[in-house]
């Protein structure tokens, strides 16, 4: 029977949570939750110095607006400290790892010499093999004593086996002269004590991989599944950086664009199933797997992400894309829209979302239901509004006064009367579009009429035709 599958996402908190991180978090989450096993949150929180409580709460915000949720509490690496002093004390008994007692002057000296000898400067300590008794009463640090010959295998589902001679591992420090574990040691035994079986994370941690499974190695661990995805690059084909635009995943929710859109584009980044690029959470939890995962770096497309997003607010549910709305206004730092203009947007949906990209597309679209009367025409809705176009709308509002109020009506009345004026109904929706919305580009005539209802549409027909 097979054990439960367990992944984590373990960020270091010194700022926002970084694309690419929020990419990471939702490979290890789909791979969970495809297979009903636990995605757990880990913060790495070890760099007293550079750790911030700001910046966690960052990554959590960010975290929670993607809708990557996480099982159990969030672990704080530096509350786990005194279990990795322990396990570096375990190793130490087990004979997997020694007292340095090395200065930082005679450690620079050997690397001064070996470079100077044309040798590796990873440093193998004289003490790893010392006997007890001759131990200084001084200060020490421990260190993992890597192996002496052979090669390291890093079995790895995304680059394959990746082989490393083990002349390229250090003696490794795991705990250093004051005590406090280092990060490497950190992570292996936080990731073993979580239980956490797949390590999905970016393939700048490969090297990692072959340091941290002498810790498992000499613990007599089982070495998680590990899972080593390319980069992001930007569209230049470089990593990912400030240059090519926002990098927060929060930033992407102030710019409004739609999360489930985000999702399934960051899913789409570096993974594929067959030629899909649209999917909705429940397929991609279905098809998510390892062996989807490209070898080469993803290039990071903002016309590519619009067009998902696109996509994803066409088919929304009404009430989720409303709360997704505010929920954005209040990240933009925007003024909330009251109650009515949420619920006249909401009904307006249905004739707004098919064509907008991004949620100020469509709060922009929705302008002729958010904004009230006097109705004010921007420059090119007020040259639709001449005195020839104000004198038909005058005889035409009378004729909707007692009509029914559906778009077959509706339909019916307005071209009557075009064709009654030996015109096409084209040439009065300029002037309509102006007197409903002020604008000159709006949804349809009859839409907005629909949601407006019949007493706000001849109210403003009349204002315009005054």
């Amino acid at each position: 029977m097979c054990s439960e599958i367990v992944t984590r996402f373990a960020p270091s908190p010194t700022g926002f949570l970084h694309i690419g991180g929020a990419r990471t978090a939702l490979f290890n989450w789909l791979y969970a939750r495809g297979r009903g096993g636990k995605f757990l949150l880990r913060i790495e929180d070890t760099d007293r110095a550079r750790h911030t409580p700001e910046a966690t709460d960052a990554i959590l915000q960010g975290l929670a607006w993607l809708g990557l949720d996480h099982d159990g509490e969030v672990v704080s690496q530096h509350d786990m400290a005194p279990r990795h002093v322990e396990v570096a004390h375990a190793l130490l008994e087990k004979g997997a790892a020694f007292k340095c007692f090395a200065t930082q002057e005679e450690i620079e000296a050997f690397r001064e010499t070996a470079r100077a000898e044309g040798r590796s400067t990873l440093y193998r300590s004289p003490w790893r093999d010392a006997d007890v008794s001759t131990h200084p009463d001084a200060p020490f640090v421990i260190r993992i004593k890597a192996p002496d010959g052979g090669k390291t295998v890093i079995h790895d589902t995304v680059q394959g086996d990746v082989i490393i001679d083990n002349a390229q591992l250090d003696d490794m420090i795991l705990l250093r002269s004051d005590g406090s574990p280092v990060y490497m040691l950190a992570v292996v035994v936080d990731d073993h004590d979580m239980g956490v079986t797949h390590v999905i994370r970016g393939d700048d941690h490969l090297n990692n991989a072959a340091r941290q499974m002498m810790i498992y190695h000499g613990m007599g661990w089982d070495v998680p599944v590990w899972s080593h995805i390319p980069l992001i690059h930007g569209s230049d084909g470089k990593k990912l950086s400030k240059r090519h635009g926002a990098l927060g995943a929060q930033e992407y929710q102030a710019m409004g664009y739609p999360a489930a859109g985000m999702r399934n584009y960051l899913a789409r980044l570096g993974w594929s199933h067959g030629d899909d690029e649209f999917f909705t959470d429940a397929q991609a939890k279905e098809w998510f797997d390892i062996d989807g995962i490209r070898k080469s770096p993803a290039q990071f497309d903002l016309k590519k992400l619009e067009n998902i997003c696109g996509q994803h607010i066409a088919i929304a549910d009404d009430a989720a894309l409303r709360h997704e709305i505010e929920a954005y206004l209040a990240a933009a730092n925007l003024p909330p829209l009251s109650d009515v203009q949420l619920s006249g947007l909401e009904r307006a949906l249905y004739c707004l979302k098919e064509r907008a990209k991004t949620l100020p597309e469509l709060i922009e679209k929705g302008h002729f239901i958010l904004t009230s009367r006097p109705i004010e025409c921007d420059e090119k809705a007020a040259k639709n509004l001449d005195s020839v176009s104000r004198g038909i709308l005058k005889e035409l509002t009378p004729q909707l006064q007692d009509v029914s109020w559906d778009r077959e009506t509706l339909e019916e009345v307005l071209n009557g009367f075009a064709a009654a004026k030996d015109t096409k109904f084209g040439k009065l929706a300029g002037p309509l579009r102006a007197a409903l919305a002020g604008r000159a580009v709006t949804p349809s005539v009859f839409d907005m009429m629909l949601v407006l209802g019949r007493d706000e549409t001849l109210a403003r027909l009349t204002d315009a035709a005054s």
